[in-house]
């Protein structure tokens, strides 16, 4: 009997089968949804995903438009197309014809007509960065709150608890551009807004479950499209956060993967080491390299195998399509050392060769100089060519930060800060040099609020006018404080009046405390005047310091006849010194505007520093 069970359960599979090779194709999804002609890459990648998709018959008839390769992988759901879309192609419909013998299944696919790329303009040392994490910004839509029928896991909002989703939105920010714009930042960089369809919501956004869809809870991508458009209205730009080392584990490609190696460490949950020196140790062995690069991120995101080609291609051409469709300024790559350099080196050129110039920002999370400056395109200590632009200064966000409220003496305070920009020389190109003090993954600069505002205002002072590419964390302009060492969520608290209930709203000046308002108006009138007169020569200026003697660090920035100069005491007492070691850049007798008091100020001979006194010195 059981023998019997077995032929007739070995037919029926095989029946079925036989069914599903005769049927009539059944496409479920075509990613990108639509493509563009006159595309500096003629070749366009199509991810077809159907019931047994893979076996069947492809044809097309239009003009400009040929099959150059099919791919078909271990997974009988996928097809993977290759078409060529010559200089010749004009927008219309390719009819995409997909045969089970003489069953056809035709999909239309829409070639659109390039609107022209003037509206994109990449971030650089000109600009300064606001950082938004959506779901904790501001919740202008509470109808997305709950129930998104696109959605397949359930998910809850609730405020109180500092690591679930709270409700914030694409309408939020928008809603609040004002607020962004009164504040004086050039550019926003907001964390990851694509859909992350996880059990346990993942309203960070890292564990992208849908490379071509923004999260239904915070919004469509038409209103994605509308909140670059309006940032570009106002003179913003928007970097997009995006993320090719991992996926979430509730991807179709987890569930259903295309083929054996397009993940690394297939067979099971291997945790990353986050050992990241293994990338460049000239000893490191295999075993601690696979560990580091093809090691999971967390057990909820899955690692991708960049070496991959058909996914590789995936992931380039998408960062494309969100450039071309939504006119995005710039992309943040995150976890970019843990993923195999020569195919990210790939899509670094094959984005610049679509859109010259285009800037990229690589999170390469290392505590020093040299680990950060061999992941800079053309560094002198890395054998191969990231293709890098961007790297970021994890130096202040992950220790140096605390230099800014010790106490400077001959090693330490404002010493250490020096002494880590002395380091400069190992950067191909220190503008480029993405500079924070915290971010969404540190502890905030502040622990806790300041009785005085002192440091904060020199720490803030020398984001904004030194070297590289400024970055502000949402709500340090507001004295936003918390550490992560109960869990992430404390460093990404909602700002106050964004979300309904709110008892107070900061977007207001009558809404917050009167030491919010002076760190917001001392903020926000350094960054209006870096944006105007002053941005020319902060963003190209060449930079001198001086070593910081008696406490106080000293620093010019110039370019031509425009000269900035800033002075700070790295301590909580008043100092008095004679200003002779400066005199090559700062003559005494000579005459400045002083930045925060707006006043003439005539250098003197000797010179006394109130207690944490910031001076922002220029003569233009």
């Amino acid at each position: 009997m059981k023998h019997f069970i077995s032929l007739a359960l070995a037919s029926a599979v095989a029946f079925s089968a036989m069914a599903a090779k005769t049927a009539k194709p059944k496409i479920d999804r075509i990613d990108p949804p639509y493509w563009w002609t006159g595309m500096a890459n003629d070749t366009l990648q199509l991810m077809v995903m159907g019931p047994d998709i893979r076996d069947a018959q492809l044809s097309l008839d239009y003009p400009g438009v040929e099959i150059a390769d099919v791919a078909r992988l271990d997974s009988p759901n996928y097809m993977w197309i290759y078409l060529v879309v010559g200089d010749e192609a004009q927008p219309g419909t390719v009819d995409l014809k997909f045969a089970n013998g003489k069953k056809v299944t035709t999909v239309p696919y829409s070639l659109k007509a390039r609107q022209g790329n003037d509206a994109i303009k990449p971030f650089d040392a000109s600009d300064v960065l606001y950082l938004i994490m959506p779901d904790r910004f501001a919740d202008g839509d509470q109808s997305n709150n709950s129930g998104q029928k696109e959605l397949k896991e359930p998910y809850t909002v609730d405020r109180n608890d500092p690591n679930a989703r709270h409700g914030g939105d694409i309408k939020g920010m928008l809603d609040h551009l004002d607020y962004i714009d009164s504040l004086g930042v050039t550019a926003v960089w907001v964390n990851p807004v694509l859909t992350n369809d996880m059990p346990h919501g993942a309203y960070h956004g890292y564990a992208t479950t849908d490379y071509y869809n923004i999260d239904p809870r915070f919004g469509s991508n038409k209103e994605w499209e509308e909140f670059v458009k309006a940032c570009h209205d106002r003179g913003i730009k928007v970097v997009m956060d995006m993320i090719f080392n991992h996926c979430g584990s509730s991807h179709p490609w987890f569930i259903d993967r295309p083929s054996s190696d397009w993940f690394n460490f297939p067979d099971g949950y291997v945790q990353t080491s986050y050992r990241l020196s293994t990338v460049y140790d000239p000893y490191a062995s295999d075993y601690d390299k696979d560990r580091t690069v093809k090691g999971w991120f967390v057990e909820s995101m899955p690692d991708l195998n960049q070496n991959n080609k058909h996914l590789m291609d995936y992931l380039i051409q998408n960062s494309i399509f969100w450039i071309e469709d939504s006119k995005i300024d710039g992309i943040r790559m995150d976890t970019h050392p843990y993923a195999y350099m020569e195919p990210m080196a790939r899509w670094i050129k094959t984005v610049q060769k679509e859109y010259p110039g285009y800037n990229i920002v690589g999170e390469c999370w290392y505590d020093n100089e040299g680990s950060e400056a061999f992941w800079q395109s053309g560094s002198k200590v890395n054998p191969d060519d990231s293709a890098l632009p961007t790297v970021m200064d994890f130096w202040f966000a992950a220790g140096g930060n605390k230099y800014w409220s010790a106490q400077t003496d001959p090693w330490g305070g404002l010493n250490k800060v020096y002494d880590h920009l002395a380091l400069d020389y190992l950067f191909p190109d220190p503008q480029k040099i993405l500079v924070f003090l915290d971010n969404h993954d540190t502890d905030r600069l502040l622990l806790d609020e300041p009785e005085d505002l002192g440091w904060w205002k020199q720490a803030m002072t020398f984001l904004l006018t030194s070297r590289g590419i400024p970055q502000v964390y949402y709500g340090t302009e507001l004295l936003m404080n918390g550490t992560k060492k109960v869990s992430d969520g404390y460093i990404r608290l909602d700002m106050p009046g964004g979300f309904p209930g709110d008892t107070g709203n900061v977007f207001t000046r009558e809404g917050r405390s009167d030491k919010q308002n002076e760190a917001f108006d001392f903020m926000s009138n350094i960054l209006k005047w870096r944006k105007g007169a002053a941005n020319e020569v902060i963003a190209k200026g060449s930079l001198k310091h001086f070593m910081p003697q008696n406490g106080i660090y000293a620093y010019m920035r110039k370019l031509g006849d425009k000269e900035v100069m800033v002075l700070m005491n790295g301590n909580d007492s008043e100092v008095t010194t004679e200003m002779d070691r400066t005199l090559e850049v700062l003559p005494v007798g000579s005459q400045w505007t002083d930045l925060i008091t707006g006043q003439t100020f005539t250098v003197p001979a000797e010179m006394t520093f109130g207690p944490r006194q910031t001076l922002i010195l220029y003569n233009f």
